[in-house]
């Protein structure tokens, strides 16, 4: 069983930075496909981002692409999300998920293919 952890939410301004963090206990971490997901009230759960078990692949939601950065440290264990030229629209609680599985593109966005969730942490960009 893996336990997720969130943190590094917040207030931020139009144009700034954040950097999430998410921190995992349980066996084998580094056997899991993490992903970052985002959801804002009355929206549907959004893929943001989602890396392999061993960091050397990653994928990015559309509205992302170019602007944040997924990573992983397995000694830590820890995965986390760095986000730049953060936009208004990027407000949302953004939650940190894992599997166990393959890493393909279509598994991936899927929030029903992740076993395991963590509690979620509150962004809110301002403009």
């Amino acid at each position: 069983q893996v336990q997720l952890v969130e943190s590094g939410g917040g207030l931020v301004q139009a144009g700034g930075s954040l950097r999430l963090s998410c921190a995992a206990s349980g066996p084998t971490f580094s056997n899991y496909v993490m992903g970052w997901f985002r959801q804002a009230p009355g929206t549907e759960r959004e893929f943001v981002a989602a890396i392999t078990w061993s960091g050397s692949s990653q994928y990015y939601g559309d509205s992302v692409k170019g602007r944040y950065t997924i990573a992983r440290d397995n000694a830590k264990p820890t995965v986390y999300l760095q986000m730049y030229s953060l936009k208004p629209e990027d407000t949302a609680t953004y939650y940190c998920a894992a599997y166990q599985g393959r890493f393909l593109g279509y598994l991936v966005r899927n929030p029903a293919q992740y076993a395991y969730w963590g509690q979620g942490t509150q962004v809110t960009v301002s403009s």
